[in-house]
Parts: structure tokens; sequence; C-alpha cells
């Protein structure tokens, strides 16, 4: 029991209570907006941006350039699917569907641009050294797509969250955040519940 405790809080050595208590807020409200996300609820954009925002933070204050990237999209990609969600058309809101080809295709579009962008930024602070640094690059671009998915409310966007939280969850624990990579093990199994209950909506 020891060696977990010590395991968690080694890298927190030297950080302050205040920057803690702001993981442990925002890892809260993460996960309470990939609860209201998996029940299709619009509680998931206001949550979710608390959330980001105070990672934003966080990741700047540990100089993790390529999530604090992320965490910025996902800010302004929530205020954009807020908006697409509560937006009706013909007095309907928008629904579940799946991605069609050219769905897929904006996706990998979103994938690559962003993944070239994160390389041009750690090369730009020449940062490119450590091997979690070019883990970030496939990450992000992983999520970036999947949260223009989301935002449209794609059901493919939960396969997005499920291959970047499988890759998310070892590197936060190198990365030294453990309550954050306790929070990417929550989305992963947030993440395939949705997924079924997604896809049980959209059979119906």
């Amino acid at each position: 029991m020891k060696e977990i405790i010590d395991f968690f809080s080694a890298p927190y050595t030297g950080v302050t209570a205040f920057h803690i208590t702001l993981e442990i807020v925002a890892v809260f409200f993460g996960i309470a907006s990939v609860l209201y996300a998996k029940k299709e609820n619009i509680w998931v954009f206001p949550t979710g941006i608390i959330s980001t925002v105070l990672y934003v933070y966080i990741c700047y204050q540990f100089t993790l350039y390529g999530d604090m990237i992320i965490n910025l999209y996902y800010t302004l990609m929530s205020f954009y699917g807020w908006y697409i969600w509560n937006h009706k058309t013909s007095g309907q809101s928008i629904e579940i569907t799946t991605s069609n080809p050219l769905d897929m295709l904006k996706a990998i579009g979103i994938f690559i641009s962003t993944a070239a962008f994160v390389v041009g930024v750690y090369l730009y602070y020449d940062r490119f050294d450590r091997v979690t640094d070019y883990f970030d690059t496939f990450t992000s671009g992983i999520f970036f797509a999947g949260m223009w998915l989301m935002a449209h409310k794609k059901i493919e966007h939960w396969i997005f969250w499920i291959l970047g939280n499988l890759i998310s969850i070892p590197l936060y624990f190198v990365k030294g955040l453990g309550f954050s990579g306790l929070q990417f093990t929550i989305f992963l199994v947030l993440a395939i519940q949705g997924y079924i209950e997604w896809k049980k909506h959209l059979n119906k």
C-alpha cells in the first residue's frame, strides 16, 4: 500500500498545494463532462470548459505544451459544440449520426494538421527531448479530431477517445500527473460505456 501511495505522491514533491488542488478540481469537472457526454446532455460543454481552462494553466506550469494546446482547443471547441448542440434546424436539435466519408476525411485532416502543428511548437521551444513529446503529437491529433466529431454528434468520436485514453493513461503517470492518469483511466471506461449507449440510441 505504501508503494502505491509513494507512486502517486512522489511526482508531487515540491508542487504547491494550490496546483495539486487545481488538478483535482480539473479532474472532477473533466469526469463530470464525460458523464454528461455519455448521457447526451448539454452540460458536457460548460463542465468541460471549466476542466480544460484549468488544464491550460496546469500544463503551462508543467511545460507540457502539447497538452496545453489540446486543452486550449478543447475550450474553443466546447463553445462551438455548445452552440451546435443548442442550434435547431427545422425546430429539431442535432441528432446522433454516423460519420460519412467526408466527415472522416475532415477528421483525418484535423489529425494530420494538428500533429504537424504540435511538432512545430515543440521544435520552436526545442523540446523534443522526452519520449512523451513524440506521443503528445499523436494524442493531440487524435483528441482534436475526436472533439470535432463530438461537436457534430458523430458516434465515431468515442472510438477516438478510447484510443487516445489508452495512450494517455501511462503517459500522464510518466509525466508526474498521477491524478490525471487516474482521470484518463476513468475516461477510458466511460468512453466505452458512452459508445455502447450512443450505439443503442442510434439503433433505435
